[in-house]
């Protein structure tokens, strides 16, 4: 019992770890929920205005509304990986907690569940990092 309390103990301090990470992820879920919530509220604004001819041409209007789109997708992409993340560390989590509890060894499927939660992060961090790049290459457009 006393060995199982220690182990217990040990797995709570290594837990701190991915709870920091879990912030971070949170912290970014919330960037990226921000930014979708404004190209969301951009399309409204362009397609109120695409009648009026004074805000430009359709083919303006309609290339707005594709570049949106996928800006808009690559947003979805990167919350999808950055919650399939933190779902991941989770289970890194819950993984070591099961293994300190029943006694079994665990270490390689929470190093490998670990693994995937940062390719995952990986690749949210460079959807991002994509539709960042695409919003301001399309400012740098539109300014000319």
């Amino acid at each position: 019992m006393e060995s199982q309390l220690t182990d217990i103990a040990r797995v709570i301090q290594l837990a701190v770890a991915p709870v920091f990470l879990l912030t971070a992820i949170a912290t970014m879920i919330n960037a990226l929920n921000t930014r979708l919530g404004r190209i969301v509220d951009r399309r409204r604004v362009v397609l109120e205005r695409a009648p009026a001819p004074e805000f430009g041409s359709a083919e303006d209007t309609r290339r707005e509304i594709r570049l949106l789109e996928r800006r808009s997708e690559l947003v979805y992409y990167a919350i999808f990986c950055a919650v399939l993340s933190a779902l991941l560390v989770c289970l890194v989590v819950a993984g070591a907690f099961l293994g300190a509890l029943l006694g079994i060894g665990l270490a390689r499927s929470v190093a490998a569940l670990f693994i995937a939660a940062m390719l995952a992060m990986i690749a949210a961090l460079g959807l991002f990092l994509r539709e960042v790049y695409v919003a301001v290459r399309a400012g740098m457009h539109i300014q000319r």
